[in-house]
Formats: structure tokens, sequence, C-alpha cells
């Protein structure tokens, strides 16, 4: 009699996993939305007004210790991991590099401990700072916990469906799974979020699942990110096809930021609006998406 039990549970366990892996289906590229440019004054102006929202009226904020950011972190991570599966021991470490242990200007300032950008959706507070572009638009966050919540949420596209069928105290798979699937350009992001956890013992946090667990969480969390395909996207660094296919060009553009801008290569752009040179001009219509 048990034998048949056992035996009906992991036929349902495999069941279930053959099925759910064939949910994520669509095809469909990311292409960057474009958001406002500012100038330097703007920027500047626009920050001074987030420091004086964000700052404590005293004008000090919390700095953090390795020790402390873990302590102060721990418990929205495993909350994190228990909903999306994602090991706690990543989203810790993740949080200790992008936001220098908490202390970055992002981290102080705008409660951003990812370095999640803004994009043409995002209808929040915004920061401004120098990183791919000239005043780059990053996220404000009313506290940390918005930031944490919102890298699960960036996390659920296409492009990082495949990490979620990993168990979820899997950080080495994790880790690479991240690099290769595009969220780090460095080639030793894997190695940098493994070393921060096998230094502080960041996966003591993670926790193992059972494989009926795993199955359910797999076929909730790809079916979010199957109904997020074609949908506006949450995140900035990977993006929605854009709801124009073309864009005007405004002073300082180049073809090589345009192509990045939105997801092109410049052989790519220049093929889509039949350019035999690089040369554009103030006004000029291009052609952005196939």
């Amino acid at each position: 009699m048990r034998k048949t039990a056992l035996f009906l549970i992991i036929a349902i366990a495999a069941s279930a996993c053959s099925a759910h892996r064939k949910i994520v289906h669509k095809n469909r590229p990311n292409y960057p939305a474009p958001v406002p440019t500012v100038s330097n004054k703007q920027a500047e102006q626009n920050n001074e007004r987030v420091k004086e929202q964000v700052v404590q009226p005293t004008g000090g904020y919390t700095t953090y210790t390795t020790a402390q950011y873990i302590d102060r972190f721990k418990a929205i991570a495993i909350q994190e991991m228990n909903l999306y599966g994602i090991p706690a021991s990543i989203t810790l470490a993740q949080g200790l590099f992008e936001s220098g242990t908490g202390n970055s200007e992002l981290a102080r300032y705008a409660n951003n401990h990812f370095g999640i950008k803004c994009n043409s959706e995002w209808k929040g507070r915004s920061y401004f700072k120098d990183d791919d572009q000239v005043n780059d638009c990053f996220r404000v966050y009313a506290n940390p916990e918005e930031s944490f919540r919102d890298h699960s949420e960036f996390l659920k596209r296409k492009r990082y469906a495949h990490l979620f069928e990993l168990d979820k105290n899997d950080y080495q798979g994790w880790a690479q799974g991240l690099k290769d699937a595009g969220y780090a350009t460095n080639p030793k992001y894997p190695q940098l979020l493994t070393n921060l956890i096998q230094k502080y013992g960041l996966d003591a946090f993670d926790r193992p699942e059972n494989e009926v667990q795993k199955v359910k969480r797999e076929d909730r969390v790809l079916s979010e990110i199957n109904n997020n395909i074609g949908q506006a996207t949450k995140d900035s660094i990977i993006t929605a096809t854009p709801v124009n296919k073309t864009y005007i060009v405004i002073t300082g553009d180049t073809l090589y930021n345009i192509s990045r801008r939105f997801g092109l290569t410049v052989d790519e752009l220049k093929a889509l609006n039949n350019m035999a040179d690089n040369n554009i001009k103030i006004g000029q219509t291009l052609v952005v998406a196939r």
C-alpha cells in the first residue's frame, strides 16, 4: 500500500514537471522602452527633491556593516525565496554587491538595492545617475523592502524562466544562470556572488523543498512569467517591445546609443532604415523594431 501511494505521488509530480516546463513558449524579442532624457540641471534638481524626501530629518541615514546588512535583510530574502524560489543567498549576495552593502548612493537616497532602472511604464519617483548613459534614470522606492520585491518581479521575465526550475537552494546554479541569461556582463559575476555566499555563510538561509512543493512553486511562477510575456514590462533591464516602432532623433543621439536603447546592433538598425552610412540628423525618424 505504501509503495503504491509513493508511486502515485512520484507519478503526479513527474507529470506536473513535464507539463509546466512547456508553459513558457511565446517567442517575443525584448526591446528597451525609451525613457525621457534630462539635462544635468534637471537631474540635479530632481535628485535634491528626492534626497529631501528620503533622508531622515536629522540629515542622516543608516550605514551598514556586512553583518548588519545581512541581519537587516535576511528575513525578506527568505520571504522572497519561499514565494518565488530565488535562493535567499542569491538575493542577499546580489543586494550586498549591487548596493555596496547598502551604502551606495542609490541605496541611501533611492532605497534601490539592485540598480533597477526606470522605463516608460514607471510612474514612481526617479533618481538620475550616470551609468550606461549620462543621467540614467533609476527607480526610487519608499523603503528597501519595495526594492527587494521589485527585484523578484524583475526576474519574472522569459529569459530567466529556466532558473525557477532549479532547486531553491541551488545558489551555484542560480549564480551561473543569472550571468548566462544576461543579468550582468562581468564574466566573473557568478564567482563574485558565490564568493560572497561562501564567505558569509549566506547559504544557511536557503531552504530545500520536496519534489511536490517544487512542482507547485514552478507551476505558479512559470505561469506568472508566461502571463507577463507580451505585457508591459515591470522592469527596465529586460524591457518590452516599444508601443511605437519608430524613434525621432534628438540632440546627442548616435546610431550606437540608439541601437543599444532598442536592443539592436548598429548594422541591424541601419538595415531597418536602408542606411548606407552612420549619418543621422536631429528630427530624423528611424524604424527601431521589425
